[in-house]
């Protein structure tokens, strides 16, 4: 069985995917890596050659990729969501857990960030995270199993978190 991390930026994913994988002796996978190595490029550059759907493009396909795999843990990028596709490929033998922090805490985590161009136009940083986060979240939720807010805690107690949920099912 994979274990699914979704959730927007910040929330915690590559941090509580990394632990969650060394505890369970799974293997850990994030997506935002795979994608730069399939394209050669980073993040930026992918956006600024083929635009948000070309990158989108990208996300699919290693999506439906790693739906044939076992033994994963996987931190999706943030907008993984924005194609049902993705998440009908990745739920595929795979519990999915989504990982909330309120628009304050995200800035917080994420405000040096330049991996990552803005998604939106003509708005300030938390601007563009409030919209977009209030756009995705019924979608976070309707693909998940599981919530987990991740504001007062730290990667580890997420972690076990997740360890404990993963036990009771």
């Amino acid at each position: 069985m994979n274990i699914i991390l979704i959730g927007y930026r910040g929330t915690g994913k590559s941090a509580v995917g990394e632990i969650l994988a060394q505890r369970l002796g799974k293997k850990y996978v994030g997506m935002d890596a795979e994608i730069v190595k399939k394209a050669g490029m980073g993040i930026p550059e992918i956006v600024e050659k083929s635009g948000w759907p070309g990158f989108r493009d990208l996300e699919s396909q290693i999506a439906e990729h790693l739906s044939g795999q076992d033994n994963l843990v996987v931190d999706t990028g943030g907008g993984v969501i924005e194609r049902p596709e993705n998440l009908q490929s990745l739920g595929k033998n795979a519990c999915i857990f989504w990982l909330k922090a309120s628009v304050d805490v995200i800035v917080s985590r994420i405000q040096g960030d330049t991996q990552r161009p803005a998604l939106t136009s003509g708005k300030t940083f938390t601007q563009e995270i409030e919209e977009v986060l209030e756009r995705r979240k019924p979608k976070y939720k309707e693909a998940s199993h599981f919530e987990i807010d991740t504001d007062h805690f730290t990667p580890e107690q997420v972690a076990e978190r997740i360890v404990e949920l993963l036990t009771e099912t």
